[in-house]
């Protein structure tokens, strides 16, 4: 196969300082370095890149980034704290044999929607 992971996700943010203060500070994400116009994120090996468009067509809504919590709830009350925006709660997407995929979605500073998944067995 041609390709053999993801490595780094880009999401067209409207202002990086806001952004950057959302997914390092909110999110707790570990901030790798930042320009006027770009900032890199690294979390277990996949690299985010948060960036202005460089012309009208990257102007989109970004890509949706499921980020792995190990506990669902605990996680949705800590950010819910922070002020993150929820668009449902913590609930059951899929059921397999004896494990649970939960999500919920949220809003970033920018209106992109992204979503935190845990796997429970049960």
């Amino acid at each position: 196969m041609v390709i053999q992971q993801v490595r780094q996700i880009g999401i067209p943010v409207k202002d990086v300082k806001r952004a950057t203060a959302f997914y390092g500070e909110t999110l707790g994400l570990q901030l790798l370095f930042e320009t006027e116009n770009m900032a890199f994120f690294e979390q277990n090996g996949l690299r985010l890149m948060l960036t202005l468009p460089e012309n009208e067509s990257f102007d989109h809504p970004g890509s949706v980034i499921y980020f792995s919590v190990e506990d669902i709830e605990e996680a949705y009350q800590k950010l819910e704290d922070k002020g993150v925006s929820f668009l449902d709660q913590p609930h059951v997407v899929a059921k397999m044999n004896q494990t649970e995929t939960w999500m919920t979605f949220f809003k970033d500073t920018e209106g992109n929607t992204h979503a935190l998944m845990s796997e429970v067995s049960v």
